[in-house]
C-alpha cells in the first residue's frame, strides 16, 4: 500500500476550503466526483489506513488488501477547520481591513463579539454589544433609533451590515447576527465618509452546510415575549439554505411603554465548485414602538420623579421602521491568492417617529413645559462594492494588495411637522403641565412651521481605493492605504423649490505599523487615519444654503497601542489615542433642531481591553477606558456659551466592564457581570449632570441535554438606581430597575 500518495494528496487539499456534505473517497483520497475538502480529510484517510482493521498483516485472509478494499464515506463540515472564534475571542477579522488578517496584525483598537458572547448576555439590541466594549457608549436617540457614541462622536449613521452601509436611523436587532465588529477611531479608508469616531459592524448568519436547528422562547419582566428561529441546511454538497426569523413584543418599567418587531430573514449560498461561490439573502424586518424621551432636568440633575414617569404623552408618541434588504455577494479565486469579491445590496426604509416630549423644568420646580413633532422619512440605498486582491513579493517584503471601487445611490425624503398646542394659542408651539402629574392630553396639531423640512436629497458616490499590507520580516509590519471619493448632493427644498448642489473631493489615508519585538504573540502598533463627514450630514438631509460652502467635517486620529496574546485563548488590547475634530457642527443643547459650527474639538484617551478563557471553565470580556474630550474655542447656543475646555456631551472621563461565565460542570453555569461608569454631562454646556454608576448583571445556564438548553439573565441585579443616556439637558433616560428574562433554546 502506497501511504505517502494519501499524505501528499491530503496536504494539496489543504487549499481547498469548500466544505462537502458527504464525500466518497478510496483509501489513497480518490474522490468519485469533482466535489471539494479541506486538509483534514488527508488526515481523516492516513489515520484509516493505519488502522489494524485495514492494515495487510501475516495471516490475514487477504494477501492483496489494496486491490479489494471497498470504497468508504468520510462525512466533514465546517466545525471540522480552524476556528478562528473560541468562546469570547477572536483571532482575526475580515472586516477591518477587508481582508482576513490577524488581530494581533491590525494597528488599530476593536473589538469583536463573539457568537458565545451574543448568546451568554442574550444581545438583542445594538446597546447590548457595546456595554462591554471600551471607549463606546450609547446616547438616547430620541427613543426612536441606535445613537452609538465614539470617543466623543455620536453617530446614528455608522452602522454597517457585512461591510456594506446600513444608515438609517432605526433600532436593529440581533436574531440573525453572527458577530458583531466594533471598530474605534476614523475608518474611512476602508468604509468612505462617516466612521468619525469610530463604527459597528454586525456579521449576519449564513447558510454554511452546518444542518444546525435551534429555536429560542423567553419571557420576561415587563411582559416580554420573543421567540427566534434558526434552520440552517444543506441541500446538496453545492447548494445550502438557512432562515433566520423573529417575534417580539414587549412593554417596560416605563408608564406607557410598549413595543413590537419581527423580522425574517432568509439566505442562500451556491458554491459551484472550490473557486466561485454566490451568496444571496433578504430580510424584512419590522419594529414598532413608544418614542421614550425620558425625563427632564432641574437644578443640574435628573429631576426627582418616580423613574417610570413618562413625560408627554405615549399614545401620541408612536415610531416605527420598515427595512427590505437585498444582498448578493459574488466571489471569485483565481488561484495563488488572487480573488475578487463583488457585493451588492438594495435597501429601502420607511422610517416614522412622533413625540409629545418634556422640556425644561420651570424655576420654582413646579412645571415642565412639553412640546411635540413628527418626522417621516424615506430612503432607499443602492451600494456596490468590488474587491480585488493578490499577493507579491518586491525586495524580499511580501504584500497582500487590496484594491477596490464602490459606487453608491442614496435617494432620502424628509418630511417634518411642529406640534402646536391650539388649547394655549394657534402659534402655541409648547405648553406647561404640572411635574407632578406630566401627561398632556390636550389637543395637538401637527404641521408645518416656517423652518421644518420637506426634502428630497439624492446622494451619489463614486469611491476608488488602494491598500497594502506589508511584511518586511518577522518583526516589522505595516498597513498603507488611502482613498478617495468623489460625494455629490442634489438636494431640494420641496417647499420653496431651492436646489442646491454640493459635491466633495475626500481623500482619506491610513497610514499603520505593527513592531513584535520578542515573538509573534507581542506587538506593539502606531496608527494614523483620517474621515470626512460632508455638509449634507450624516443623514444627508441637512443642506441649507448656509451651509452649503462650508467644508466638510475633519477627523484625524492618533493611536498608539500595543497587543498581546497572553496565551492562545486569551488577549489584551492597550490604545492611547487622539481624536482631532475640525469644522464641526454642535447641536444646540436647548434646541436639537438647531446646529452651530465649532472650530474643533479634541478626545484623548486610553483604552484597554481584554477577551478570552482563563481556564478551561472560565472565560471573560472586558475593559476601561479613560476619556477627555473636550471642545477647544468657546461655541455660542443662543444666550447659551460652552467654554473652551467644555467637556463633551456623555463622554464620562472613566469607564469599566467586566463580564464572567464559569461552567460549573457540563451542565451548570454562571455569568456574572459588571459596568461602571463616572459621571458625565448630558450637553455640550455642562449645565446637567448624570451621576455616575455601578450596576451588575448575572446570568445561569442549565443544559438539560444536548439539545435543550434553559438560561435565565438578569439586568441590574442589586437593583441600582442610574441614569443610563440622554439626548438632551431634558432628554434623560432612566436605566432599568432588577429584570429578568428567561429562555429555553431546542436544538432539532
Amino acid at each position: 500500500m502506497n501511504v505517502s500518495c494519501c499524505i501528499d494528496k491530503g496536504q494539496a487539499m489543504f487549499l481547498n476550503k469548500k466544505p462537502s456534505t458527504e464525500i466518497k473517497t478510496d483509501v489513497c483520497g480518490q474522490q468519485s466526483k469533482p466535489a471539494g475538502f479541506s486538509s483534514v480529510f488527508g488526515s481523516i484517510v492516513l489515520l484509516t489506513l493505519l488502522h489494524p482493521a485495514y492494515s495487510a498483516t501475516p495471516g490475514s485472509s487477504d494477501d492483496n488488501v489494496d486491490s479489494q478494499l471497498e470504497d468508504i464515506n468520510v462525512t466533514a463540515s465546517r466545525e471540522r477547520l480552524p476556528d478562528t472564534v473560541k468562546g469570547y475571542q477572536a483571532k482575526s477579522n475580515t472586516t477591518a481591513v477587508k481582508t482576513d488578517t490577524a488581530l494581533i496584525d491590525l494597528p488599530q483598537s476593536l473589538t469583536v463579539i463573539t457568537p458565545e458572547l451574543i448568546k451568554d448576555q442574550n444581545m438583542q439590541s445594538i446597546a447590548d454589544t457595546i456595554r462591554y466594549v471600551p471607549g463606546v457608549g450609547m446616547a438616547q436617540g430620541e427613543g426612536n433609533r441606535d445613537t452609538p457614541i465614539f470617543r466623543g462622536n455620536s453617530s446614528t449613521s455608522d452602522m454597517y451590515v457585512d461591510g456594506i452601509r446600513d444608515d438609517v436611523q432605526y433600532y436593529r436587532d440581533m436574531y440573525n447576527i453572527d458577530r458583531v465588529d466594533v471598530l474605534k477611531g476614523p475608518n474611512a479608508m476602508v468604509f468612505g465618509r462617516g466612521g468619525s469616531g469610530g463604527l459597528i459592524n454586525r456579521a449576519t448568519k449564513q447558510a454554511d452546510w452546518k444542518n444546525q436547528r435551534e429555536a429560542t422562547f423567553q419571557l420576561g419582566s415587563f411582559d416580554k415575549y420573543r421567540l427566534t428561529g434558526d434552520f440552517d441546511q444543506a441541500i446538496n454538497d453545492q447548494l445550502a439554505f438557512r432562515i433566520n426569523s423573529l417575534w417580539e413584543s414587549a412593554r417596560s418599567f416605563r408608564e406607557g411603554f410598549d413595543s413590537g418587531r419581527w423580522g425574517i430573514n432568509p439566505t442562500m449560498t451556491w458554491q459551484p465548485d472550490n473557486r466561485n461561490k454566490v451568496i444571496w439573502s433578504y430580510e424584512h424586518y419590522e419594529d414598532n414602538r413608544v418614542a421614550d424621551r425620558g425625563v427632564s432636568s432641574y437644578q443640574g440633575r435628573p429631576v426627582a420623579v418616580d423613574i417610570a414617569t413618562f413625560f408627554g404623552d405615549p399614545n401620541r408618541s408612536p415610531t416605527s421602521a420598515k427595512v427590505d434588504a437585498f444582498n448578493l455577494q459574488l466571489e471569485h479565486d483565481f488561484g495563488q491568492g488572487v480573488s475578487l469579491r463583488n457585493r451588492s445590496r438594495y435597501a429601502h426604509y420607511d422610517k416614522f417617529y412622533q413625540n409629545i416630549y418634556p422640556g425644561a423644568v420651570s424655576a420654582d420646580g413646579s412645571q415642565v413645559a412639553i412640546a411635540a413633532y413628527n418626522n417621516a422619512t424615506q430612503r432607499e440605498n443602492f451600494i456596490n462594492q468590488t474587491d480585488f486582491m493578490f499577493n507579491l513579493t518586491t525586495l524580499g517584503w511580501t504584500h497582500k494588495i487590496l484594491t477596490g471601487a464602490e459606487i453608491a445611490r442614496q435617494r432620502t425624503d424628509n418630511f417634518r411637522n411642529t406640534g402646536y398646542f391650539t388649547e394655549i394659542g394657534p402659534n402655541a408651539t409648547a405648553v406647561n403641565v404640572s411635574l407632578a402629574d406630566p401627561i398632556y392630553s390636550g389637543n395637538v396639531l401637527f404641521k408645518q412651521s416656517a423652518t421644518d423640512a420637506d426634502n428630497q436629497g439624492v446622494a451619489t458616490t463614486f469611491a476608488g481605493y488602494v491598500q497594502d499590507q506589508l511584511e518586511f520580516n518577522r518583526h516589522w509590519q505595516a498597513i498603507l492605504g488611502v482613498r478617495y471619493d468623489r460625494f455629490e448632493m442634489d438636494f431640494l427644498n420641496n417647499r420653496n423649490q431651492q436646489n442646491l448642489q454640493t459635491h466633495d473631493n475626500l481623500l482619506s489615508p491610513r497610514a499603520g505599523l505593527v513592531f513584535k519585538p520578542f515573538a509573534d504573540n507581542f506587538a506593539l502598533y502606531a496608527n494614523y487615519s483620517i474621515a470626512y463627514v460632508p455638509r449634507a450630514g450624516e443623514q444627508l438631509g441637512s443642506l441649507s444654503l448656509s451651509t452649503q460652502a462650508l467644508k466638510p467635517e475633519q477627523f484625524k486620529n492618533y493611536e498608539l497601542g500595543a497587543k498581546w496574546d497572553i496565551r492562545p485563548d486569551l488577549s489584551t488590547t492597550l490604545a492611547f489615542f487622539q481624536l482631532d475634530r475640525l469644522n464641526a457642527l454642535a447641536t444646540d443643547p436647548n434646541n436639537p433642531a438647531q446646529s452651530y459650527l465649532v472650530d474643533g474639538q479634541r478626545t484623548r484617551g486610553i483604552e484597554w481591553g481584554f477577551s478570552g478563557n482563563l481556564t478551561d471553565n472560565w472565560r471573560l470580556i472586558g475593559g476601561y477606558a479613560y476619556q477627555n474630550g473636550e471642545i477647544s474655542k468657546p461655541v455660542i447656543f443662543g444666550t447659551i456659551t460652552a467654554a473652551p475646555g467644555a467637556t463633551l456631551a456623555q463622554v464620562p472621563e472613566h469607564s469599566f466592564s467586566l463580564w464572567n461565565r464559569y461552567d460549573i460542570n457540563s451542565q451548570w453555569g454562571v455569568g456574572l457581570g459588571s459596568v461602571y461608569r463616572s459621571k458625565m454631562y448630558a450637553a455640550v454646556d455642562n449645565t446637567v449632570t448624570l451621576p455616575g454608576f455601578l450596576r451588575f448583571d448575572a446570568a445561569v445556564y442549565y443544559k438539560i441535554s444536548k439539545t435543550i438548553q434553559l438560561q435565565v439573565n438578569i439586568e441590574n441585579l442589586l437593583d441600582k438606581r442610574y441614569y443610563a443616556s440622554a439626548n438632551s439637558n431634558t432628554n434623560i433616560t432612566p436605566g432599568s430597575p432588577i429584570a429578568a428574562i428567561a429562555g429555553i433554546t431546542m436544538k432539532f
